[in-house]
């Protein structure tokens, strides 16, 4: 009998709320924690197996987590539930997730090509620095299509793509697929003080560049590139302008709106008001005619008075119905329900058939413009988001102001820019002093001049005309 308990003495030991086991010649640690039984496997060493009894005891007397209470997971799952996390969750928009998927794939294809550590619990900071080399080697397209001439990953996005990376090990710790005393293996790598020194630099145009431009305007093109130009306004947030709510050149007031039924959200879920110069009322008078409903920019194809979209005269109201009816009969034709993904895709149904622009018509016009007057390294409408700006601060506009303008975040949580912390919070500005402001940024424009003129001369054509060659609706067909 003494024999026996000498033996077990040998074998197992006990701290605690913690018992050790040898079985073989390898040290278990048995013990319960929020009702589950944990038994890690450890190693030859008794004493260091007695020390980590000690250490988990400690740990379960303070009720805090334990070193062994987590479930690595592979990283092929973690993005999985990373992405589905942002998606069913947080509500990201599809393009934002779509960005995360191809940012993390990089990861998963490294693993996946050299046969390093694929679970959660293995991936350490050596793993991430060698991650950073391999993206240094490879190729990409710049626009994600498979025909594109690849080229090497600029400093901007191998810096995005660890960004990504570093969130979604950061969802890994608090969903515990780590352990909870590992750090993030992106976070040691210190991504800040990453520099970034092969860029895209992003230009604007000169006075004289602008005049150039919008010169070679037709009058389809004209009034899109105009209202970019003077309002800042982002390319998707001009075609899903709607009428009657979106304009009011009564009040000279433009006001950029969710339309979470229509599956539309501005990229930063802020809404805002634009006040409108008069030369730029001008235009969109012009271009609205005495239409009521439907986008304010239509396709090419609808600017005559023969061809009419197919959802004509519709309100935004009987857009959404419309929208729900198609997605309810192609429920119970599939038998199933519609993802988030697959509601997205009818939703653009409805905008196609209301004939709203798309984004890449936009940039097409743009580069076709730019190449005409031989500027073909301006290749993005958005440089006329960073005139506008630009144009902005050469006016001295205020800063909070700019913010509210531009659309970005004015709360003192969010990192704004303006600097104006708790204040921004408390302060509102007013309608008036938008305008004032505004108006005396954008007056020393050309584009402001070139307005006045284009105006003048379309009512001169439209003069011209006698009462039955006039088009009741928009006067983009006369020339």
């Amino acid at each position: 009998m003494k024999q026996s308990s000498k033996q077990n003495r040998k074998t197992s030991f006990r701290i605690g709320k913690v018992r050790g086991d040898l079985r073989g010649k390898i040290w278990y640690l048995t013990y319960h924690e929020n009702g589950k039984r944990l038994r890690p496997k450890l190693g030859p060493d008794k004493e260091q197996a007695r020390q980590m009894a000690a250490r988990i005891n400690s740990q379960l007397e303070s009720h805090t987590h334990s070193v062994f209470n987590f479930e690595p997971i592979s990283i092929d799952d973690l993005q999985k539930r990373w992405l589905k996390h942002h998606e069913q969750v947080l509500r990201s928009s599809l393009q934002t997730i779509r960005r995360y998927r191809a940012a993390t794939t990089h990861l998963i294809n490294f693993i996946a090509q050299k046969g390093v550590a694929s679970k959660t619990s293995l991936f350490q900071v050596g793993h991430a620095e060698e991650f950073v080399h391999y993206l240094r080697t490879i190729k990409v397209a710049p626009n994600g299509h498979e025909n594109s001439q690849k080229r090497p990953l600029l400093d901007k996005g191998i810096k995005y793509i660890l960004q990504c990376c570093r969130s979604m090990f950061g969802y890994a710790i608090k969903r515990r697929h780590l352990s909870p005393y590992a750090e993030n293996p992106f976070s040691a790598l210190d991504l800040d003080r990453i520099p970034i020194e092969n860029s895209k630099v992003i230009s604007i145009f000169s006075p004289d560049q602008e005049k150039a431009f919008l010169e070679a305007c037709d009058d389809w093109q004209f009034p899109i590139f105009l209202t970019l130009m003077l309002t800042g306004l982002r390319p998707g947030e001009l075609i899903h302008l709607l009428l009657p709510d979106d304009i009011d050149l009564k009040k000279g007031m433009l006001y950029v709106r969710n339309k979470p039924r229509l599956g539309w959200q501005v990229k930063t879920r802020n809404e805002r008001e634009i006040p409108l110069i008069d030369e730029l009322r001008d235009v969109l008078k012009i271009i609205i005619g005495d239409r009521v409903t439907g986008p304010v920019f239509l396709q090419r194809r609808f600017t005559s008075s023969s061809v009419h979209p197919q959802l004509t005269g519709y309100t935004e109201k009987q857009l959404e119905n419309l929208l729900q009816e198609r997605v309810v009969k192609e429920e119970e034709v599939s038998g199933n329900a519609m993802d988030r993904s697959q509601w997205m895709k009818f939703s653009r149904t409805i905008w196609g058939d209301c004939g709203t622009l798309k984004t890449d018509r936009i940039r097409t016009e743009f580069i076709r413009l730019t190449k005409q007057i031989e500027l073909p390294q301006f290749t993005a409408p958005k440089s006329l988001r960073h005139l506008f700006a630009t144009c902005l601060q050469d006016g001295n506009v205020d800063p909070l102001i700019r913010s509210e303008l531009m659309g970005h975040s004015t709360s003192a949580t969010n990192g704004a820019s303006h600097g104006l912390g708790m204040t921004a919070t408390y302060t509102h500005s007013r309608p008036e002093t938008k305008r004032k402001q505004l108006t005396n940024a954008l007056l020393i424009r050309l584009a402001v001049q070139i307005a006045k003129t284009w105006c003048i001369r379309y009512s001169t054509k439209f003069n011209k005309l006698d009462n039955q060659a006039k088009f009741k609706g928009n006067m983009w067909h006369i020339r």
